[in-house]
């Protein structure tokens, strides 16, 4: 019945010589490698056809218009990814994937970073988008090429917290936004209440780099019992690392067994 109704309405195209196929093969068993082919190809006409049907919208980085998603084909291809070799801590580069030297003398209380892009432009400009101009759909968009990078599962995800004071003057935690799609996306357990900012601090971005560990120190504490978990943070970018780390120390002494980084974005200092 539904894919009577489908092809009523013209949602499913099969090609002509695919329904002769499955007109000829109906008496036989048809092979599998024919009808894996059949399928994959009508799911791509299914696709193509609803794709189609959608209105096209202006790409937010160019303003052409657009069925690619929130920007289109060509400005994805400008994004900066994070694809070359870096240190598996904290995603500086490094010239074989190695550990980088500041990793090596001064280990982040988290073990390991996955991080989608570099922050630059164009991809600065979205991410400030999303934190101060509520262009909050990106946070599904991101969430989407970071997951396309996760390898181990955590046991559980974190967003970064943001203090009441910031929560209430921004209306929306970022962070959090980020976290809860990828960890529907993943089928994680997130837990939204497990950590709370106890510190009101400045902006990391407003201070000096030598300034910033001192900035997040003790700021957040975990009130849930994490023993043995491995634990996820996530946040839209990782510079210093700092808040990162300082929020790492917290769900360790919760019991947290092993913590992850995910961010959207790496800074990469010149």
């Amino acid at each position: 019945m539904e894919w009577d109704i489908a092809m009523l309405f013209g949602w499913i195209r099969p090609a002509p010589s695919h329904f002769g196929m499955m007109r000829r093969e109906s008496a036989h068993h048809p092979r599998k490698g024919d009808s894996l082919s059949i399928l994959r190809d009508t799911l791509l006409n299914i696709r193509t056809t609803i794709e189609q049907l959608l209105p096209a919208q202006p790409c937010v980085l160019c303003g052409r218009m657009s069925h690619d998603g929130l920007w289109c084909a060509a400005c994805d291809r400008t994004l900066p990814r994070l694809t070359e070799a870096h240190c598996p801590a904290c995603a500086l580069p490094t010239p074989t994937g190695e550990l980088c030297g500041h990793c090596l003398t001064h280990p982040m209380q988290f073990s390991s970073t996955t991080a989608a892009y570099t922050y630059a432009f164009p991809l600065d400009r979205l991410i400030q988008a999303m934190k101060y101009r509520e262009q909050l759909a990106l946070a599904d968009a991101f969430a989407a090429e970071l997951v396309k990078r996760i390898g181990r599962l955590p046991d559980c995800v974190i967003a970064m917290p943001l203090h009441p004071a910031k929560l209430r003057e921004r209306g929306f935690n970022q962070s959090l936004l980020l976290a809860a799609s990828i960890s529907r996306a993943l089928e994680l357990e997130l837990l939204p209440h497990a950590c709370r900012r106890i510190r009101d601090t400045p902006p990391q971005s407003a201070l000096p780099f030598k300034e910033r560990k001192k900035n997040v120190r003790d700021a957040f504490c975990c009130d849930m019992d994490l023993s043995g978990k491995h634990v996820a943070l996530v946040d839209d970018v990782l510079t210093t690392g700092a808040s990162l780390n300082s929020l790492a120390v917290a769900v360790k002494k919760r019991g947290a067994g092993d913590v992850s980084s995910w961010v959207v974005a790496r800074t990469i200092r010149k």
